[in-house]
């Protein structure tokens, strides 16, 4: 579990792939100051095991369906990515709820500057965008954002300079892929509401009254 709260910008340092995997060593500093082997570290948003660790780099293993579902793929040694450790349960939680688990990527639509913020349209599928709410949480390559505007082929969020400089985001342009992990909560709200027959939500006035709810 993770907050969506970036740590630091690690760097790739090699990426082998083979038929339907890869293994990433990863350059690092923060993230690594009392790192064990299995733990879990969230790279780009998705969560990563660590297979092994030095002082200053991780190897982690990234499987298949890891592949299909992320961007992970597409990165190439030299580059940059967000890293964040596991959430501590005597830490605050500064973003959101996310699990590091993607549920698909989302192309840079449009860049502009707004003042002092930066404004990202990100295109997505209609089955990512469907669990996109306007002022609802979404990570971003595991950037903790709140969404500012939602329609049918896309959705936009307005980024602080803070944010913008000590992620990745400042080097996205239009074009780049990214990964997205839509909210927690609202998927295990969307997923009880639409439980019932033919499509229909499971909650009803008689649902509440029998579990005590009226």
């Amino acid at each position: 579990m993770f907050t969506g709260i970036i740590e630091e910008t690690g760097v790739v340092l090699a990426i082998t792939k083979n038929a339907h995997s890869a293994v990433l060593r990863i350059g690092a500093k923060k993230v690594l100051d009392d790192v064990r082997l299995g733990d879990s570290i969230a790279v780009n948003g998705v969560c990563l095991t660590v297979t092994s660790h030095g002082t200053n780099e991780f190897t982690a293993d990234v499987m298949h369906e890891t592949l299909d579902r992320s961007s992970l793929g597409e990165l190439r040694a030299g580059g940059k990515v967000n890293l964040e450790r596991a959430l501590r349960l005597d830490s605050r939680l500064g973003g959101h709820i996310v699990t590091g688990h993607i549920d698909g990527t989302g192309k840079i639509r449009r860049v502009r500057a707004d003042a002092n913020a930066i404004w990202y349209t990100i295109a997505a599928e209609p089955a990512l965008l469907s669990g996109i709410v306007e002022k609802g949480s979404i990570a971003i390559d595991g950037i903790s954002l709140t969404v500012a505007k939602v329609t049918e082929q896309d959705f936009a969020v307005s980024v602080i300079p803070h944010t913008a400089e000590h992620t990745t985001l400042s080097g996205k342009k239009e074009g780049a892929v990214v990964n997205l992990e839509t909210d927690c909560i609202g998927k295990y709200v969307a997923k009880v509401l639409g439980a019932g027959q033919n499509g229909a939500g499971s909650i009803s006035r008689n649902f509440l009254a029998e579990h005590g709810f009226l």
